[in-house]
């Protein structure tokens, strides 16, 4: 059956601009008004990754739940897992309006928010008050448009290390300036170097060890992506997100906010998002879960991207054209899936395609 917020769809995008229409699905979240997924639990999609046990592969990505208001909500509408933010240490309004734009006739966004959000003060006294019973919950974390970029991620770090089950440092988004230079060979060593000193103090600090994650952009070329992957290695980075949205605009794509500069996201990312992620799986030779992420939108386009090296994906787009009932579709289709490739479990066709 399909959810209140998928039946009126039509409606929303019809009156809301996208921002007011976000605006209003937290709203609705966080007043209990979308009734929870009828979740089963299925063991073949049951996943171990950097440490944690999560119920399914298929995650929310990050830039929904900026402030972590709705966590739990989201946890009961099927995701697997949830990752909140991208959060700044301070809080910042982001980019000039109007900054998403629906492409719907090629089932994509683009946004250029900018980090948009409330700080992590505000930030943390929401997701402190999650139930962890409910499932597994990320921080993503970036730096202030102003200040110093390595000094915000040691902030950010060690404001959200007693409280994430997992931390994302996103140095992809290409809405704040200067922000996917970090990706650059010495100066992702430089960061990544102090990153390390600082989460061995939280560690000791708080007794747990915090998986930490690196958030990269589809559009890096060949030796980039080499440099990436050796840098996450050599730095031990526990897993990779591949992908941010890409600035690049398939000629394909043929809405009329197509030109619109920011991140493109949804089916036209599909494509080169999984050729990114296939690219990381062979230079890291499996040796640390990735994360796909880009235009999924059907347990076709997930199980694509696990047999093309995701350990777990996530998506996000897909919510503005499917509504939250996405999550629970997928899941379902992903295990009929596997079960028809004589998969007993997921974690078994990870990284298939690469092979040869």
């Amino acid at each position: 059956m399909a959810d209140a917020f998928t039946l009126l769809r039509p409606l929303i995008h019809g009156l809301l601009p996208p921002e007011a229409a976000h605006a209003l699905g937290l709203w609705a979240l966080g007043r209990g008004l979308l009734s929870a997924s009828a979740i089963v639990r299925l063991p073949a999609l049951e996943v171990t990754a950097f440490g944690l046990a999560f119920a399914s592969p298929i995650g929310l990505a990050a830039g929904f739940d900026k402030n972590a208001l709705v966590i739990d909500a989201l946890l009961d509408q099927g995701f697997g897992f949830v990752e909140a933010g991208t959060v700044t240490p301070l809080p910042q309004p982001g980019n000039p309006r109007p900054r998403i734009f629906r492409l719907s006739c090629d089932e994509a966004v683009i946004n250029r928010l900018g980090f948009n959000n409330d700080g992590l003060e505000a930030f943390l006294k929401h997701f402190r008050q999650r139930d962890h019973s409910k499932g597994i919950a990320g921080i993503n974390i970036g730096k202030n448009k102003e200040g110093s970029p390595i000094a915000d991620y040691v902030t950010g770090l060690q404001a959200v290390y007693p409280y994430a089950d997992y931390i994302t440092v996103n140095i992809s988004s290409p809405n704040t300036p200067g922000l996917r230079d970090l990706q650059a060979r010495d100066t992702l060593r430089q960061l990544l170097k102090m990153v390390r000193h600082v989460r061995e103090e939280c560690a000791q600090t708080h007794g747990k060890n915090v998986p930490l994650l690196l958030k990269v952009a589809p559009d890096l070329n060949g030796q980039e992506k080499e440099d990436v992957a050796e840098a996450a290695l050599a730095y031990g980075i526990n897993g990779l997100i591949i992908s941010n949205t890409t600035v690049s605009r398939p000629e394909y794509v043929k809405s009329r906010h197509a030109r619109e500069q920011g991140g493109l996201s949804g089916r036209p990312l599909f494509a080169l998002s999984t050729q990114a992620l296939k690219d990381f799986y062979q230079l890291t030779g499996g040796r640390i879960p990735l994360v796909g992420v880009g235009g999924i939108g059907s347990a076709e386009d997930a199980y694509a991207k696990i047999r093309a090296g995701a350990t777990l994906v996530q998506l996000y787009t897909a919510l503005v054209y499917q509504g939250f009932g996405v999550a629970r579709e997928i899941q379902e289709g992903l295990a009929e899936l596997l079960k028809r490739d004589g998969f007993s479990h997921v974690q078994q066709a990870v990284g298939v395609d690469c092979c040869g």
